[in-house]
Order: structure tokens, then sequence, then C-alpha cells
């Protein structure tokens, strides 16, 4: 069972290549986006750009280690969950990490399952709203944790994109979505994009949804607006 929707974001940060790919793929078939960084200064970059769910931190890469980059970044006010990851298991190792402004600590080698647990509580904890919350508005039901939509009780066949873009627009109703805010969310950041994906997406689940009630108005130029519909 999927827990989380593709809209929750993550950053690995591991320099040694197998353990990252693993890691990546295994994240990503849970339905998470996920970056990826091996050395500081490329994680540095990417943090600085994007809004990250949580970060999993390697503690001995190059550049500065894991321990000194977390502290920099608690100092310029990024609050993104981080796990550090190492194969450092001495009491005063992960001391220094949680009080450098870690969340977590977790030794290698270590279980896939486990790692996946750590997380979901590290981004239920900062307050991600797609933590299995079931959405209503009118006949259309959002349910988060099984990533389905039905509206008057019959479902809607949609896409992984379209159901990503129809939480994403859900969580965030009656305020304007602009089409960089969706293709952030919804795409990985090494995703180059393409000025006519978003529209067409949107077409699409329009299509899936109906008219009747009009669930997304378009705002020409600027985005989209879902529009909450009382029961």
């Amino acid at each position: 069972m999927q827990i989380y929707s593709e809209a929750v974001k993550i950053l690995v940060v591991e320099d040694e290549q197998t353990a990252a790919e693993f890691l990546c793929k295994g994240l990503r078939e849970e339905k998470f986006l996920v970056d990826s960084a091996s050395t500081s200064d490329e994680a540095d970059e990417l943090v600085l750009v994007n809004e990250y769910d949580a970060i999993l931190l390697d503690v001995m890469i190059p550049g500065q280690d894991g321990f000194a980059l977390c502290q920099s970044w608690r100092k310029r006010g990024i609050t993104s969950p981080i796990l550090f990851l190492t194969a450092r298991s001495d009491i005063a190792d992960r001391v220094l990490g949680l009080d450098l402004g870690g969340d977590d600590y977790l030794v290698k080698p270590y279980a896939f399952e486990e790692l996946l647990a750590r997380v979901r509580v590290m981004v239920r904890r900062s307050g991600n709203p797609s933590t299995g919350a079931i959405l209503f508005f009118g006949e259309l039901r959002i349910d988060t944790r099984a990533q389905t939509a039905e509206i008057g009780g019959q479902p809607v066949n949609l896409t992984a994109k379209e159901y990503q873009m129809l939480e994403f627009l859900a969580l965030n109703a009656g305020r304007l979505v602009t089409r960089i805010e969706l293709w952030e969310h919804i795409w990985e950041s090494y995703d180059q994009p393409d000025s006519n994906v978003v529209d067409v997406y949107i077409g699409y689940l329009r299509s899936k949804l109906g008219r009747d009630p009009d669930y997304i108005e378009t705002r020409r130029g600027l985005g989209y607006i879902f529009h909450p519909v009382e029961a």
C-alpha cells in the first residue's frame, strides 16, 4: 500500500553510487519524488532552489560532512526534516547529529522498510497534509492514502500524474496555484519543463471530473484555482 503521493519530495545525499541508486529506486517505487546529490555542494545547490519534505543525508560525503551541512542549513532557516544515514554508530555521533539539527539517525546497514517507516514519521510530524486524509468536495471524495478519487461513489480512473495534480490542487483549494508550482511538485527537479504539459494534464483532469460542477478555474497566464464545493 502506498502511503504518500508523489507530491512528497525527498532529497537523497549519498556519494556511494550503488547505495544511492538502490535508495532512490526504492523511494520512487513507493511513489515519492526523489532528487539526489553526491557532494555537499550539489546538495546545497538543490536545497537552495527546492523545498523538500525530507532529506536523507549521508554523514561522510565529499566537501562538508553531513553534520556541518545540516548545521549550515539550520542556521539559514531550512526546516526540512533530516535523517542522517551513516556507518558511524557511536552514541556521541548520534547525539551530535541530533544536536546540530537532525531529526533522526539511522545506522548502516539498515533495512529499507525501517527507513521508509522513519521517513513517513518525519513527513507526518512536519505537517505535510498528504498523510492519509480523506478530502471531500461535494460529491468528490479524494483518499490520499489509497490515492484514489470518487464522484458520487463512482471511481474516477486517473493516471498517476492526474491523481497527483488533483491532490495538490485539492490540498490548496481556494488559492491560486501557478503552473510553476504544479510542475515543481509533480515532476522531478531534473525534468525539463514543457510549457504546455501542465495545461494538457489539466485538460485530462477536467475531462474526467466533468464540468458540473467545474472544480478547476483557469486564470489565464497565472495558473489555476480548485474551488471547494459544498456537500
